[in-house]
């Protein structure tokens, strides 16, 4: 499932192409078609990333007036691919097509694409925690949860009411790079290393929409430093622990392990993340 940095380069893309022109909207798959008729012609006014959490603004939207939301959520299997035109004929799978005279998106397996009102669109906001590529938000509202939660760190930062927009990369690289064992209660947690990962997470997050790509080693431990070979996975990025079990960890050179824990993989170092 994409990361929150993702959902929030997908924003700027949209933006960038569509902000502020009327677009065609279509639903060739047909699961979409009678919302895509009502927006068809229209403005698109803005778009909007809450963690994982896409919105495409129409009509009014962030304005006075009321406006239509389409909302997006990817889940694990949806896709969003960017062309230029001429515009190709669509394929009966994508859910959603954006289209104006120089390019087009299509939208294709999500596991939300729907047209929501303003009510809505907050009630989705209430219910998800702050995201740390949202200016406006910080870490005191997580931390109002974390220090009085028996639960373990790890899961707090994947619980998307805690934290929105962390996801299973970002969860086991901060966690690695403070040195905080995953199974640590969140009340054991002190609020200067809670406020610590927060502004790394921000600072992480924002080089993953910069570079559309996660990477979270340090300049001293990237290959070219550490005279080692580059990552070879198709998540790219140098990364100290994640997807790197049985791997010598770049900084001690001991074991990476993995387990399971609430249905993810968990990667963490047992010597630099000491219980």
């Amino acid at each position: 499932m994409p990361e929150g940095h993702t959902i929030h380069r997908l924003a700027a893309d949209y933006r960038e192409r569509f902000g502020g022109r009327s677009v065609r909207v279509t639903s060739p798959q047909g699961k979409f078609t009678d919302s895509a008729a009502l927006l068809d012609g229209t403005v698109l006014e803005c778009t909007e990333a809450h963690g994982k959490h896409l919105f495409l603004g129409f009509g009014g939207s962030g304005g006075d007036s009321a406006g239509e939301w389409i909302h997006i959520h990817l889940g694990l299997f949806g896709k969003v691919n960017f062309g230029d035109a001429p515009v190709p004929p669509p394929t009966e799978t994508v859910r959603l097509r954006l289209a104006n005279p120089e390019s087009y998106v299509d939208l294709r397996g999500p596991t939300t694409c729907s047209l929501i009102t303003d009510p809505e669109k907050r009630a989705i906001h209430d219910r998800l925690g702050p995201d740390p590529l949202r200016p406006a938000d910080g870490p005191d509202r997580a931390w109002d949860r974390i220090s009085r939660s028996r639960t373990s760190i790890a899961a707090l930062l994947m619980d998307q009411k805690v934290v929105a927009g962390v996801g299973n990369v970002y969860r086991a690289e901060v966690l690695f790079r403070h040195g905080i064992d995953p199974y640590r209660a969140g009340r054991d947690l002190t609020e200067r290393e809670w406020a610590a990962v927060w502004a790394d997470l921000v600072l992480l997050m924002r080089e993953g929409v910069r570079n559309n790509r996660i990477d979270t080693v340090r300049p001293e431990h990237t290959p070219e430093a550490m005279d080692r070979p580059p990552r070879v996975d198709d998540h790219g990025g140098e990364v100290y622990v994640y997807r790197r079990a049985a791997l010598p960890c770049h900084i001690c050179g001991g074991e990476v392990r993995t387990a399971g824990l609430a249905a993810r993989n968990l990667f963490w170092c047992p010597a630099c993340q000491p219980a």
